[in-house]
């Protein structure tokens, strides 16, 4: 089991990465809560990971945070719920904001994550009350973030990470355009989007 990776990081593409450890590269699929706290490319980085291993594949996943691969991991064991959910789940809202929306039965706003039907909202929180011990807001333990570079099409990227994160192609043009993205990177219009989102 890889418990961590700590080398360069060399692509940011989300939600994909690339880290460069010691001449060996691993791709990473990583929540929004992460990406909007990593360096520069470049730049060296640590991540908590999760290996999910497929028969067709096998998927590491990539955290910051302990609260944020707990949660995860947690998520994961409820029935229904597959990674590429639950990376969604975190993408969307925070640990803490989700553990609020379990604790008081808000399945209106789990439903507005992707993928998250009303029968699947139920289900967690059903399944995640007992699970929560430690569920904290993962951007809390990150004050100093910094900012990434401003890619070429930053509007095009972020379509592609919420389709990648489970939105539909049409709902995540809407997301998009919904967003005044002149002059920001594709993090923050990912970011804007999803608490748009979670607003409707």
């Amino acid at each position: 089991m890889i418990g961590f990776l700590r080398g360069r990081l060399a692509v940011k593409q989300p939600p994909q990465l690339l880290i460069d450890v010691g001449g060996v590269g691993y791709e990473v699929e990583a929540p929004m809560s992460t990406f909007y706290n990593l360096p520069e490319t470049g730049s060296e980085v640590e991540l908590l990971t999760h290996l999910v291993v497929r028969d067709d594949a096998h998927i590491l996943f990539g955290f910051l945070t302990h609260s944020e691969r707990k949660l995860f991991r947690n998520l994961i064991k409820v029935s229904g719920v597959g990674a590429k959910m639950a990376l969604g789940v975190l993408s969307g809202i925070s640990a803490s904001e989700f553990a609020v929306c379990v604790r008081e039965g808000d399945t209106t706003r789990l439903t507005r994550l992707p993928g998250i039907g009303k029968k699947t909202a139920e289900r967690l929180v059903v399944e995640m009350r007992d699970r929560l011990e430690g569920a904290v807001d993962a951007s809390a333990e990150h004050p100093g973030s910094q900012q990434a570079s401003t890619p070429a099409q930053p509007a095009d990227e972020a379509f592609d990470a919420l389709v990648a994160l489970g939105y539909k192609p049409r709902e995540a043009s809407r997301m998009v355009a919904a967003v005044d993205h002149r002059e920001l990177n594709s993090e923050e219009i990912i970011r804007q989007a999803l608490r748009g989102a979670a607003r409707q």
